[in-house]
């Protein structure tokens, strides 16, 4: 089973940065394509980001693109995801999760086999 561990959150002012980090154990990490939504409070899990297994390819949401970078390092068994720019709707709880069929892009909800526990980021205005 592969366990997944976000940290990174916390409260930020709009306009800033933030760098999420999820941490992989158990499976075959670098087989893994990875994604990062974020869920905010009555709203549905949303698709915000994913990488490809090689971390060759990358794809983004409308909302995020051009201010929102992911990237991994299948040594460190590590995805990270960086959000600049800030806005107060960027407020959720960030989950990271992974898709162990090799398949790109992915960002339905129900392709993704593992999910972390999730890290809160608040944007203030």
């Amino acid at each position: 089973q592969v366990q997944l561990l976000e940290s990174g959150g916390g409260l930020v002012q709009a306009g800033t940065s933030l760098r999420l980090s999820c941490a992989a154990s158990g499976g075959t990490f670098s087989t893994y394509t990875m994604g990062w939504y974020r869920q905010a409070p009555g709203k549905e899990r949303e698709f915000v980001a994913a990488i490809s297994w090689s971390g060759k390819s990358t794809d983004y949401a409308d909302s995020v693109k051009g201010r929102a970078t992911v990237s991994r390092d299948n040594a460190k068994n590590t995805v990270l995801l960086q959000i600049s720019s800030l806005k107060p709707e960027d407020t959720a709880v960030y989950y990271c999760a992974a898709d162990s069929v090799r398949h790109f892009p992915v960002e339905l909800v129900e392709e993704y086999e593992y999910w972390g526990q999730g890290t809160q980021v608040t944007v203030s205005s």
